[in-house]
This record gives structure tokens, sequence and C-alpha cells, in this order.
């Protein structure tokens, strides 16, 4: 008997129709630099030299991590895909960059293309959301490395920006203000702690009075917001020092990461509104606030450092953009690396 590729678990007729079944999703992400579409065996972009004096190609690659459990436990694969570019392009889009292209890895053990076609259809979403063109992408199907249902996800995107706009942190200075800017929930950090305090209290199904009609499914695959476009037309209008993008690690984590030696950021949890979600893990899963700090992102999906004068004039340019935004505290002088304190 003859032994074929698909015999063995691999079916390139599958990976044939995922391909077909991708390509209305893509189409409409593609910008004028984009010289050629998806299904070759490289994505061409011609950068648009003319609008740059110096232009710094930016790159992020990132996952999803275990948010995927959840939506291999919900059967829900159309909104994972917005997480997986989000934070790809809010990483290039902190340091000043507008995210340009972006390319995908899916990986699963038995290739289903509906399935895979609902999650490109989310990271077509996404980057439709980020101004960004889904240039190209990967697909594997690998026998017996995943569960049957189960696949792994990785991005990667490329952005541009002026070199004399690169946000750096380097003029950040003791008596700057903070800003923090509203995450849409847990983005996708904190998924195997999340997953630990609340999946043993309840199904996935449970509506808790804290999720006001929401169930805890709904809430934890919220998608990861995307600030790339938002951003950068704030970054237009008002002179900002530095912006934090608030991933693993939290607050604390984050915050000095963009931020020079001998600073210290000092955050005031008081000062803004977070979704329950947060609360309700602590309480359930009986999780010290200095563990919830350090893992997830606390209600602020990004932090900003103007000058006192500017604040004002960022959070209005936050708001008219749609993003609602506090002063969350202030920059002190520090000592030696630089550092974030959050208090209560």
């Amino acid at each position: 008997m003859a032994l074929t590729y698909r015999d063995a678990g691999v079916d390139i007729d599958e990976g044939d129709r995922l391909v077909e079944l991708i390509k209305p999703h893509a189409r409409p992400t593609l910008r004028p630099e984009v010289l050629a579409g998806i299904g070759g065996f490289g994505g061409l972009f011609a950068l648009d030299v003319k609008k740059y004096k110096e232009p710094v190609l930016v790159s992020g690659t990132d996952g999803v991590g275990t948010k995927l459990k959840v939506a291999f436990a919900a059967a829900r694969h159309d909104t994972i895909g917005i997480d997986l570019v989000a934070m790809c392009v809010n990483d290039i889009a902190v340091v000043g960059a507008e995210p340009l292209f972006f390319l995908d890895y899916f990986a699963t053990g038995k290739l289903s293309a509906e399935q895979g076609a609902l999650v490109v259809k989310g990271i077509a979403e996404g980057c439709r959301q980020a101004g960004c063109a889904l240039i190209g992408g990967e697909t594997a199907e690998l026998p017996g490395f995943y569960e049957r249902g189960e696949y792994d996800l990785a991005g990667f995107a490329v952005g541009c920006v002026e070199r004399s706009r690169i946000l750096d942190g380097r003029s950040v200075a003791p008596g700057d203000a903070v800003l923090g800017v509203a995450s849409s929930g847990l983005h996708s950090n904190g998924y195997s702690l999340a997953r630990r305090a609340l999946l043993e209290a309840y199904p996935l199904d449970a509506c808790p009075a804290e999720l006001a009609g929401r169930s805890v499914a709904d809430v934890l695959l919220e998608p990861t917001r995307i600030y790339a476009k938002q951003l950068l037309a704030v970054l237009d209008r008002v002179a900002v020092k530095s912006v934090g993008h608030i991933t693993g690690g939290g607050l604390p984590g984050n915050v000095p990461r963009n931020l020079p030696d001998g600073t210290r950021a000092v955050l005031d949890e008081r000062r803004w509104t977070r979704a329950p979600i947060f609360d309700l893990i602590e309480r359930v899963g009986g999780v010290p606030h200095d563990e919830m700090l350090r893992t997830f992102n606390m209600g602020l999906g990004l932090t900003i450092v103007t000058a006192p004068a500017d604040a004002d004039a960022a959070i209005a340019a936050l708001r008219a953009e749609g993003l609602e935004a506090w002063v969350v505290g202030g920059i002190e002088k520090g000592e030696g690396e630089a550092t974030c304190e959050v208090v209560r």
C-alpha cells in the first residue's frame, strides 16, 4: 500500500483551501506600497522613502500565550487574531512608528481550513484597526505536535518612524506628568494566572455579578485594544516624551522601560478606573495585590509621559480619539535604573 503525506497527517489540499479562504480577509488590508499579495514566497513592500528624511524601521514580534486555551475551550476563534496583531503593533507604535505590514505564523496538529480562516479573519481585522497590511504568513500542519483542535500563533510587524521623532524617553525629567490610557481588559497577558483563578471558581459561561451580565468567556476573550492609529494621531498634535505598552510584568515592569536612569514613576491607583475583571481575579483567586500589579495591566494599556503643561492637551487629544485617559502620576528623581511604584 502506497503511503501519502495525507496518510501521515498532513493535508496539502486543506492548506490550499485555507489560502483561498483567507484571501478575501487579507485583501482589504493591503496598502499602496504592497507589491504582491498573499500566496507568494515573500511579501513585497515598497517603502515610500519620500515621506521621511531619515527613515528608521522598527520591528516587533509576539504571540498570544495561554489566552489561546480560552479560545479553544470556548470554541471562539474569530477575535484571537486581533490580540496577535495588537501585541506586535502596539510595541512598535509606542516608539513612534507607523505599523506598515504584518506577517503571521499559524501552526496546528490537524488543519481545519474553516478554523484557520476564522483566526486569520481576526488577524485581518487587527491589521485594519492598526492601518497595516497583512502581507503574508505561514501555515504549518504538525501531526502529533498539538492536541486536536488546538493551534499556536505568532506574529511579526514592521513599522517606520522618522529618526528625529523616535520616542526613547531621554527627555523625561522629574516633575513630568504620567498619563494612563485605558485598556480593554486583560489584553493578552497573565492568562495562566487568570485561568487558574477564574476557571477553578466558574465555568466559562457563568456570569458573575461583577461582570454586569457578561460571561467569563466574554471577558477573558475581550480583544486587546490596538492603539496605533490613535496614538500616532495624538503624537502629531501634542509633545510626548515617552510611551509605555503595559504587557507582561505589569506597570512596575513596563513603565520604566522607556524612562532614563535616575528617574522613578509614581502612579496612584485611585486616579483611574479599571475593568471589574481585575478585582474578580484578585478576590476569587486570593491573589496578592502586588502579584496583580506585576502580572496584569490593571486597567492601563499605555502610559504616556508629558511635560506638566502638555498633560491636559494630551488627555483631550486622547479622548478625541476615543481613548479614555487620566493623569495617573508623575516622575520623581530616582537612583540608578528607572523604576515604577504604584500606590493606593
